[in-house]
């Protein structure tokens, strides 16, 4: 799949296509270009710094949500091994937009719990754009007592924009499952480790985000609404979304400072999920 660029990310698309074009360019017609690459590598490097060192809040919420990020699985496949998920809540259903189950960090077993978003319009029907029912929170809920009765740590990988908030879901009881699961994660007594892996809306994001440790990713954000949301209730146009989300202070990428220590580096991580 062909990368698909923000706006704001065009001239680095352009310098990239560029140097494609020169490398393979040298490689078929066997010419030294080498000092040309060198010159273009470096002006593109300078350009990356100066896009993603200088983003806004609301380019931010855009890279988070953007199709091409790394979601959940794109995680556990390179990260995790022996990766067996575990389906149902044991009540009405599996929900699709929650996969957990159970997989190794290095030698540690451990429960991972996830947002799952899709990247075209058949995935994103299949796991309702992130968005989980409330089976899904307590098929979370089933797999971190697992955890606990075997000891075993328990990761949350959080993407989603919020719970669903369609009928169903408020006839079986969405804010219920979310209330029992923030009352549950605080007493677990094994530990837990949430990382925000793009959007961390809402209680749907706290819903499986009660941690001994948050951590949120560079150009990810975590909110209490929706920058549309927000534009809608104190802001009278829609085209407000961007000024809505400076006053969320998400102006600077501070988080991955504050939360897990790493140092404040425009590097775009995160942007592009491997092979793409």
């Amino acid at each position: 799949m062909e990368w698909q660029p923000l706006d704001f990310e065009r001239p680095i698309f352009e310098l990239e296509r560029r140097l494609q074009d020169l490398k393979n360019h040298s490689d078929k017609h066997d010419v030294d270009l080498d000092p040309a690459i060198k010159e273009l590598e470096a002006k593109l490097r300078e350009t990356r710094r100066q896009i993603y060192g200088n983003l806004t809040a609301w380019q931010r919420v855009q890279i988070a949500r953007h199709t091409q990020r790394p979601f959940a699985l794109d995680y556990i496949e390179r990260c995790f091994a022996n990766w067996v998920e575990l389906h149902g809540d044991r009540r009405f259903a599996d929900d699709k937009a929650m996969p957990c189950g159970l997989a190794m960090l290095g030698r540690q077993r451990c429960v991972v719990i996830t947002h799952q978003k899709g990247r075209n319009t058949k995935e994103n029907v299949m796991r309702n754009f992130g968005c989980a029912h409330p089976e899904g929170y307590r098929k979370a809920l089933r797999l971190m007592r697992l955890g606990e009765k075997f000891g075993m740590p328990v990761i949350s990988l959080i993407d989603t924009p919020g719970a669903f908030p369609g009928i169903g879901s408020e006839e079986r009881h969405i804010s219920e499952a979310i209330a029992v699961n923030l009352r549950e994660m605080m007493t677990l007594r094994v530990p837990i480790v949430a990382a925000v892996i793009g959007e961390g809306g809402s209680g749907g994001a706290l819903g499986i985000g009660v941690a001994d440790r948050v951590l949120i990713l560079e150009n990810a954000y975590y909110s209490v609404i929706s920058p549309e949301a927000c534009s809608r209730d104190f802001v009278e146009r829609s085209a407000a979304c961007s000024r809505s989300g400076r006053s969320a202070q998400a102006d600077r990428a501070g988080f991955v400072e504050t939360r897990s220590g790493g140092r404040n580096c425009p590097r775009a991580g995160g942007r592009r999920a491997p092979g793409l």
